[in-house]
C-alpha cells in the first residue's frame, strides 16, 4: 500500500472515531438537559441516533477490506449529509438548531479528501437543505411548525445557509490544502533530517579519513572514529574542549588550506595530510572542518619505491654505459691485436690505426657527455642577445656534414631579444636540438626556428619536417643513453633537458611520424642563480 493510501485510511478512521464521539456527546447532552422532549418526533430521533452507531460499526468492519478508499469516504460523507438532513427535519426543520452539523461534514470532507470534495458536499448539503425547507414551506412535510412560514424568513435562511456552506467549503479546503503542503514540507524536512542523521552516523562514522569540526572559538563539535584511531584520543575526552588544549599540534586559530605535517603521538612520529576549511552557514562562517589522513605508511612506501626506482635507474644507466663503452673497446681490441701480429700490409695498418683513434675519440666523447650529464657545472647567468646566438647556431648547422645544403633553415624572429641565462649551456641545447632536427631529415626538409616573448617567459621553438618520433618513444627521448640512431650516444637530449631544468624552465615535444617534430623550450624571464 502506498503512503497516500495509508494516510487516507488513517483520516477515514479518524472520521469514524469523530462521528462516534460527536453522536455520543449529542445524545448524552440531549438526555442530560432533556432536549429531546422539545422535539416533535422524539422516537424517530432515537432511531436515527441508533442508526448512526450501526453505520459506524459497519464502516469500521469494512475499513480494512475496502480497496477504493476514496469512494468509501464519499459514501460515508453522503450518508452523513442525508442523516443530518433527517436530523434537521426531526428537530424542527427551519427552526432546527442542528443545521451546523452539515458544516461539520463539509469541513470533514475537505480534510479527509480534498477541496473538491468539500464543494461537492457543500452542494449536496445546499440542495438537500433547500429541498427540505421547500417541502416544509409548501406544507408537504410537517416538522412541528406552528402557523404559516414567512417567505422572507425562508429566503433569508436559505441564502445564509447556502453562502455559509460554500464559504465553509472554501475556507476548509484552503486550510486543508495549506495543511497538506505544510505536512509535506515537514515530511521533507524530516526526511532531510533522517538523511543527515544517516550521513552523520553511517558515512562520517565509517569514513577511513579522520574528520573533526569546531565552532568559531575552536571547541570541537564532531570527532569521528578514524580521528580517534589516528590521534589515539577518545571522542568523549575532546568533544566540547578547545582543540589545541587536547591536540597541541593543531594551534588555533587554524591555518586554512592543504598541508602535510609531522606530528608525534605516543613517542611515534606520524605524517599527516591535513585540509582545513571554513564551515559555512546560511549567512556566515559557523566554524571549521578538518579532514586528514595518516600518510605514514604511504610515505614509507613512496620512499621505498623511489629507492627501488633509483637503483633500477642506476642499473639501467650502468647497463647502457657498459653497452656504449663495450662497442668501441671491442673495435680497439681487435685493431690492436691485428697490429700486434705485424703481418698485415702497411696501408691496412694505417686504416686500423685510424679506427683505433676514432674509437678512442668516441670513448672520450661518451665519457665527457656522461660527466656533463651526471655532474653539471653551475649555471653562470648572463644577459645576452638570444637572437644573435640562434643566428650563430643556424650558420653552423648549415655547414655541418649531415646537412649537405639539403635542409632549409628559416628564422621566425626579428630584431633582438635579451635573455638572462648561461649562454654556453644554451648554445649546447640549441646545437643538440638543431643537429637532431637535421639528422631527422636525411633527404632534406625545413627547419623553422622561432621565438616568442611573453610577460613571464621566453619560448624558443625548433620545428622540423623530418621522420618524426614514434608515440611509444616520446616519453623515453630524454632518458640518458636512449637513442634510435645507429651511432648516437643518447645523451644529447638528456643533457639539453637537464640544462633547461637548471634554468627552472621546461621542455615539451610534439611529434607525428612522417610529418615532423616540434621542440618547445620555455624559460622564465626572472632567472636567479641556483
Amino acid at each position: 500500500m502506498s503512503e497516500d493510501a495509508r494516510a487516507l485510511r488513517k483520516r477515514i478512521k479518524t472520521l469514524i472515531v469523530f462521528r462516534v464521539v460527536f453522536v455520543t456527546l449529542f445524545f448524552g447532552l440531549s438526555l442530560f438537559f432533556k432536549g429531546f422532549e422539545r422535539f416533535p418526533l422524539v422516537q424517530s430521533t432515537y432511531y436515527l441516533i441508533g442508526s448512526f452507531y450501526v453505520a459506524t460499526i459497519i464502516y469500521a468492519l469494512l475499513l480494512e477490506r475496502i480497496r477504493n478508499l476514496v469512494a468509501f469516504a464519499y459514501v460515508q460523507l453522503i450518508v452523513d449529509v442525508i442523516s443530518e438532513i433527517i436530523l434537521i427535519y426531526l428537530t424542527g426543520g427551519l427552526q432546527s438548531l442542528f443545521s451546523f452539523t452539515l458544516v461539520l461534514t463539509i469541513i470533514a470532507s475537505s480534510i479527509v479528501l480534498n477541496k473538491r470534495a468539500g464543494f461537492i458536499i457543500a452542494t449536496l448539503s445546499s440542495t438537500l437543505y433547500g429541498l427540505l425547507i421547500n417541502l416544509q414551506l409548501y406544507g408537504l412535510l410537517l416538522a412541528g411548525n406552528e402557523g404559516p412560514m414567512d417567505k422572507k424568513e425562508y429566503l433569508y435562511k436559505i441564502f445564509v445557509h447556502v453562502i455559509f456552506f460554500y464559504l465553509t467549503a472554501y475556507l476548509s479546503g484552503y486550510l486543508a490544502s495549506r495543511l497538506e503542503k505544510a505536512v509535506q514540507k515537514l515530511e521533507e524536512k524530516d526526511l532531510n533530517l533522517r538523511d543527515l542523521e544517516f550521513f552523520n552516523k553511517e558515512v562520517i562514522e565509517s569514513m577511513p579519513s579522520g574528520l573533526f569540526t569546531t565552532d568559531m572559538s575552536g571547541k570541537v563539535l564532531l570527532f569521528n572514529p578514524a580521528a580517534e584511531r589516528i590521534f589515539g584520543v577518545r571522542r568523549d575526552s575532546i568533544v566540547g574542549q578547545r582543540i589545541d588544549s587536547v591536540l597541541p599540534f593543531f594551534p588555533f586559530p587554524f591555518i586554512e588550506g592543504r598541508r602535510e605535517e609531522m606530528i608525534t603521538i605516543d613517542r611515534a612520529q606520524k605524517k599527516i595530510g591535513l585540509t582545513i576549511s571554513p564551515m559555512k552557514g546560511a549567512e556566515k562562517t559557523k566554524g571549521f572542518i578538518a579532514v586528514f589522513q595518516d600518510l605514514t605508511k604511504i610515505k614509507r612506501l613512496e620512499t621505498e619505491i623511489k629507492q627501488k626506482e633509483k637503483w633500477a635507474a642506476i642499473g639501467e644507466l650502468s647497463s647502457n654505459i657498459a653497452h656504449e663503452i663495450r662497442n668501441p673497446l671491442a673495435s680497439l681490441k681487435g685493431s690492436i691485436e691485428m697490429l700486434k701480429e705485424d703481418s698485415i700490409p702497411r696501408n691496412y695498418k694505417e686504416r686500423l690505426m685510424e679506427i683505433a683513434l676514432g674509437e678512442m675519440n668516441r670513448l672520450n666523447s661518451i665519457i665527457t657527455d656522461f660527466l656533463t650529464y651526471s655532474r653539471p657545472s653551475p649555471v653562470e647567468y648572463q644577459n645576452f642577445d638570444l637572437h644573435r646566438l640562434l643566428d650563430e647556431i643556424s650558420e653552423l648547422l648549415k655547414n655541418v656534414e649531415q646537412n649537405k645544403k639539403q635542409v632549409v633553415i628559416k628564422k621566425n624572429y626579428f630584431n633582438s631579444l635579451d635573455l638572462n641565462a648561461d649562454p654556453q649551456k644554451m648554445r649546447q641545447v640549441f646545437w643538440n636540438l638543431g643537429l637532431n632536427a637535421i639528422e631527422a631529415m636525411p633527404d632534406g626538409g625545413e627547419l623553422i626556428i622561432s621565438t616568442k616573448n611573453e610577460d613571464g617567459f621566453t619560448e624558443v621553438t625548433f620545428q622540423d619536417s623530418g621522420t618524426g618520433i614514434e608515440e611509444r618513444n616520446i616519453e623515453k627521448i630524454f632518458y640518458p643513453f636512449f637513442t634510435t640512431k645507429e651511432h648516437g650516444t643518447g645523451l644529447g637530449l638528456a643533457i639539453a633537458y637537464r640544462i633547461i631544468e637548471e634554468h627552472k624552465g621546461g621542455m615539451n615535444v610534439k611529434s607525428t611520424p612522417g610529418i615532423g617534430t616540434t621542440f618547445e623550450i620555455i624559460l622564465p624571464k626572472a632567472n636567479e642563480k641556483a
